[in-house]
């Protein structure tokens, strides 16, 4: 548990388990803690790097915009910091934007990519999900609504099945002791919508593992593959009765598949 300072910001950070170097980059909302499911597991294989993102835990939120550019530029930044040169790196959703980013910026700094139930641009639909998403909290809709209404379109119908699962993540969410202001989530949101890196997917050298939840409904895998297996070296693989929350629903199969991907030679 450690912090350090990019510029104007003072950024959290983990470091956690022994092997080649993992850093791993959490989506909106979302902070170090959300890989939970799956930490001490990859943490038997890799030395795993955790970041929390502008905006989000405890690192702390910039007075300016957030921007993916901006998250990217931070996690090249803890690279240096750390004194790692080369690192395997995963990014899920809007981590998948920031990794995306890196790699055009500085492929000869990351070995391996794995891009979890992300694209390359939000579609409209999102566009406008999230910007709703925001402006309910702006207003102050009750908390537990919101936290609800967030999980209709991240986890799979057999998840609401589950009451006690469900009641217990609405507690978790709710009693976070570094929750993520409105403000916060509406810089978030502004990152993702004005995202596109599209045009540059070319520039990605990386051999890609694109990972899928066969039910995601935020990033619709047949969208998303199109938009992902233009690059060069890419490796698609669906995870079943997963939706977009995919290594929390799913940690066993998302551990296979970025253990086996990362340590093939």
């Amino acid at each position: 548990m450690a912090f350090f300072r990019n510029k104007k910001v003072e950024i959290y950070y983990e470091v956690k388990g022994s092997g080649p170097h993992l850093i791993l980059l959490s989506g909106l909302a979302s902070d170090s803690q959300s890989w939970s499911t799956v930490m001490n597991k990859l943490a038997k294989h890799f030395t795993l790097i955790m970041p929390d993102n502008r905006g989000c835990g405890r690192t702390h939120c910039p007075p300016d915009a957030i921007t993916i550019q901006g998250m990217a530029d931070d996690t090249v930044a803890l690279m240096d910091h750390l004194g790692i040169q080369n690192a395997h790196l995963a990014g899920h959703s809007m981590g998948g934007f920031a990794a995306q980013q890196i790699c055009v910026d500085h492929p000869g700094r990351i070995n391996k990519l794995v891009l979890a139930a992300t694209s390359t641009q939000m579609n409209k639909r999102n566009h406008a999900l999230l910007t709703d998403l925001a402006k309910y909290r702006e207003n102050n809709m009750e908390l537990k609504a919101w936290f609800r209404y967030f999980y209709y379109w991240v986890f799979t119908r057999k998840f609401f099945d589950n009451t006690r699962m469900l009641d217990l993540s609405l507690h978790y969410a709710m009693s976070y002791p570094h929750p993520q202001s409105a403000l916060q989530f509406k810089k978030q949101v502004e990152a993702l919508n004005s995202f596109d890196i599209s045009a540059q997917l070319n520039e990605i050298d990386q051999q890609t593992l694109i990972i899928c939840g066969s039910e995601d409904i935020l990033f619709w895998p047949p969208e998303s593959i199109r938009r992902l297996s233009i690059l060069p070296h890419a490796k698609i693989k669906m995870i079943e009765n997963a939706a977009h929350a995919l290594y929390v629903e799913q940690p066993h199969a998302f551990v296979k598949e970025v253990s086996e991907f990362l340590n093939r030679g």
